[in-house]
């Protein structure tokens, strides 16, 4: 059953986003193909930059993500090529989402990790301090900037940053850069608007990525085979993939209008949707059905934080965003998409830009 918060501002009232010129990084990951669908659909111009897809299926390639955009394929860690891009597309709005996402893959790979998600930030706002037409910049971190300390209470903006994994520490390390950018580049009438956005934790239907719990889970079911769960007591601060997305446009949009709101923010879910693994785990099983099961990897794992939650009073109280879909309404819709696309590949676009029509209507 879908939840209809208290919020009715779409993002789309005033049709801010119509013929708007528009630049992504990071357009062929998870999120991105989700945001580049939404932009596309709400009529803007869209240039996406970022590496090739690096899953087989994508959501990218599934779901056609680069018709009707310019789509670059080149690297964040490319300064030259990044600001040539951005220049060429005379974008007035960033949306950077480009970066290495995964804590485990951190581990194996520390020095590109940070290459992409400290440097990589650097370059882009590098790119937008030398652009004139950019107006407002929204710089995608994680909720896991925040130095973890395993308490129960919610983590506000202004809480102290920090990582134990290299995954988290680059991205607490981004979000100093984009402090620091903001203080020294931004902070003045007529520059660019730097906002930075932490999300909680993202699931959706066309994830494919490795060591993500919901495509695991999926992956295992597809197969017949009871998936692996590595921490099924961690909690985690769970959110279907277009409740952020929506947070970032609102956000965009509010930074075009009002430069006091350059600052950081957090997009999270409402309380009783920050579950256990095992939560999410045995609903998304019973939702699936036939016979779809999990047990617990007992190898030895690396290091992840056991409980995360991000407070979003101030996205709430300020730009008047709210959650829309509770947890189990989430877990439903990944369900349905993954099931459909399952049935009929060439419906991915159809099923995404579906979904996202109406989670618009659920503000009609």
């Amino acid at each position: 059953m879908t939840d209809v918060t208290a919020n009715r501002q779409p993002p789309t009232a005033n049709r801010f986003w119509t013929g708007r010129r528009v630049f992504v990084t990071g357009h062929t990951g998870f999120k991105g193909a989700w945001l580049v669908q939404w932009l596309r659909h709400l009529g803007a111009e869209v240039t996406g930059y970022a590496l090739a897809a690096d899953t087989t299926p994508s959501l990218f390639e599934a779901a056609n993500v680069a018709e009707g955009i310019c789509s670059i394929l080149a690297d964040v860690r490319d300064p030259g090529s990044l600001s040539d891009a951005l220049a060429d597309s005379r974008a007035e709005v960033v949306f950077h989402l480009a970066a290495q996402s995964l804590v485990r893959e951190s581990y194996a790979r520390p020095v590109d990790t940070y290459a992409t998600n400290v440097m990589g930030t650097v370059n882009v706002l590098e790119a937008v301090r030398t652009n004139g037409h950019v107006r407002a910049v929204v710089v995608v971190t994680s909720d896991k900037c925040y130095e973890n300390r395993e308490w129960a209470w919610a983590y506000r903006e202004n809480e102290a940053l920090g990582g134990h994994d290299p995954y988290s520490s680059s991205k607490a390390c981004a979000e100093l850069v984009t402090g620091a950018y903001r203080d020294s580049f931004f902070g003045r009438d007529g520059a660019p608007r730097v906002a930075s956005a932490r999300a909680g934790n993202v699931i959706g239907g066309g994830d494919w990525a490795a060591d993500r719990l919901v495509p695991d889970l999926v992956r295992a079911f597809e197969r017949g085979t009871a998936a692996l769960i590595r921490n099924p007591a961690a909690i985690r601060p769970w959110q279907h993939v277009l409740e952020p997305l929506h947070g970032y446009l609102m956000l965009a949009e509010a930074l075009v209008a009002r430069g006091e709101l350059a600052s950081a923010w957090n997009f999270g879910p409402w309380e009783q949707d920050v579950q256990p693994v095992r939560w999410v785990a045995d609903r998304l099983a019973s939702l699936w059905g036939d016979g779809a099961a999990w047990q617990q990897d007992e190898r030895e794992q690396p290091h992840e934080a056991m409980l995360l939650k991000v407070d979003s009073t101030r996205a709430r109280t300020l730009l008047g965003w709210r959650p829309r879909l509770s947890l189990q309404t989430a877990l439903e819709w990944i369900v349905e998409w993954q099931k459909a696309f399952g049935a009929a590949p060439e419906r991915a676009a159809e099923l995404t830009l579906a979904q996202i029509a109406r989670f618009e209507s659920m503000t009609a």
